[in-house]
């Protein structure tokens, strides 16, 4: 059952869930920090302030952001981190929505005793969490880099249904392969059902109460934001890619104007995984930030 669900629900996850290894990034500090009745494992990088946070997309480890942490560790200090259920963190409580990971994160600060403000970093799903921990956490954070968040209109059901279809679809082929993975007498299956169930929640949550937290969101107020939009559409979307990919751009560009600071950045040349195809454009808007006075 594991070996037959998987391939289909990770196909449909191309979007959005990369697991390829790119190798163990070289930690300064690592550690795992209780957070509740879970623990985060961290690597901190570098150093100055302000301290950059990396928040990755859903299925993605912070291992293949590695060129990344390196580049931005020469000018301050990166904080990644696995999100509850990910790497070498324990599975937290269900649902993972962007409330509760940006909770988790909080307490990752606080009980690691690592200072902020912060500059937050998020993609993808990722900058759905960093967004609700700007809301939540004001006091902490000095500025957000938000790379191809998905759009709000989508999320709120009001744009491409076939879409919202579709990833609906790989939620409940998730939660079947998380399923038989729990059953399986493979031990090695057995293990990959907390990340499973982890991905599907978080995928889920993203029309369910991510979504409600993300369009209570009216402003940001004058913190410094730059979003950056992927400018290729997917071809895996179909018919539809052209037309979704315009308009992602676009909620993207409304998202900015959230903030009085915003900014709007287009990559033209990038696809959703803007931090690989076009990685100047993030060093850029993270100088930006961090060069800034706080």
């Amino acid at each position: 059952m594991m070996k037959r669900h998987l391939p289909l629900a990770l196909g449909l996850l191309i979007f959005f869930l990369n697991l390829t290894s790119f190798g163990n990034a070289i930690a300064q500090v690592e550690n795992k920090v209780v957070v509740g009745p879970h623990r985060l494992f961290y690597q901190l990088h570098g150093k100055g302030s302000p301290l950059v946070i990396i928040d990755v997309g859903v299925g993605e480890s912070f291992q293949s952001w590695a060129s990344v942490v390196a580049e931005i560790s020469k000018t301050t200090s990166v904080l990644v981190y696995d999100r509850a259920g990910y790497g070498q963190s324990e599975m937290g409580p269900l649902p993972r929505d962007a409330k509760n990971e940006a909770a988790d994160l909080k307490r990752l600060l606080r009980n690691a005793k690592i200072p902020g403000p912060v500059v937050l970093l998020g993609h993808s799903l990722g900058a759905l969490n960093m967004q609700v921990f700007a809301h939540e956490y004001p006091e902490d954070v000095t500025g957000m880099v938000l790379l191809d968040p998905p759009p709000r209109d989508w999320m709120a059901g009001r744009s491409f249904p076939r879409l919202k279809e579709l990833f609906i679809r790989t939620v409940e082929e998730m939660t079947r392969a998380a399923e038989s993975a729990e059953r399986s007498n493979d031990e090695a299956e057995r293990s990959r059902a907390p990340f499973l169930r982890t991905i599907s929640s978080e995928h889920g949550e993203m029309f369910g109460n991510t979504a409600r937290q993300i369009l209570s969101i009216t402003s940001f107020g004058n913190l410094r934001m730059i979003v950056i939009a992927a400018g290729m559409a997917n071809p895996a979307f179909g018919d539809e890619a052209g037309a979704y990919q315009k308009f992602w751009i676009e909620e993207s560009r409304k998202l900015s104007r959230l903030s009085r600071a915003g900014e709007f950045v287009l990559a033209e040349r990038s696809g959703h995984h803007i931090h690989r195809d076009a990685p100047e454009l993030v060093f850029a808007a993270i100088r930006k930030l961090v060069s800034s006075k706080y």
